[in-house]
């Protein structure tokens, strides 16, 4: 008897729930990061005020992000690899100017972004975003 075995849409409920939890931890620290930098906003020099406050208003932005995602992994068509590409790049600078202030935080806390949202990429099957016909309900 030949068997044809189709392949598996959604993940599995552990790996789903797992991923998706990962994201919700993402975007929870990602708050707190905002918080931090509202001190730094307040304190800033008036030329760098307008910087500090786009830096820190854009933590808002990413925990959205990371929500969107965590709420719904398969329905994000391209939105984990942008979040990926900013992690990695911002990575990867800090690792250039890695002797700049700042910058051995910058590498560890968005390297370990990066790991995170990897990790949640493959749990969640994150890629199936750009397959929506495919999905099943979940």
């Amino acid at each position: 008897m030949n068997t044809v075995t189709t392949p598996r849409v959604a993940p599995a409920r552990w790996a789903d729930r797992t991923g998706r939890t990962v994201l919700a931890v993402d975007a929870v620290a990602t708050l707190g990061a905002f918080a931090t930098g509202i001190p730094l906003v307040l304190d800033a020099p008036d030329e760098h005020v307008l910087t500090e406050f786009w830096r820190t208003t854009a933590y808002l932005v990413f925990a959205g992000l990371f929500t969107l995602l965590a709420v719904a992994p398969r329905k994000q068509r391209g939105l984990w690899e942008l979040i990926l590409v900013h992690k990695i790049a911002v990575t990867g600078f800090a690792l250039i100017v890695i002797d700049k202030p700042a910058a051995v935080l910058t590498a560890a806390i968005d390297g370990v972004l990066v790991l995170t949202v990897v990790a949640a990429y493959v749990l969640c099957r994150g890629w199936r975003a750009w397959r929506p016909a495919q999905l099943d309900r979940t």
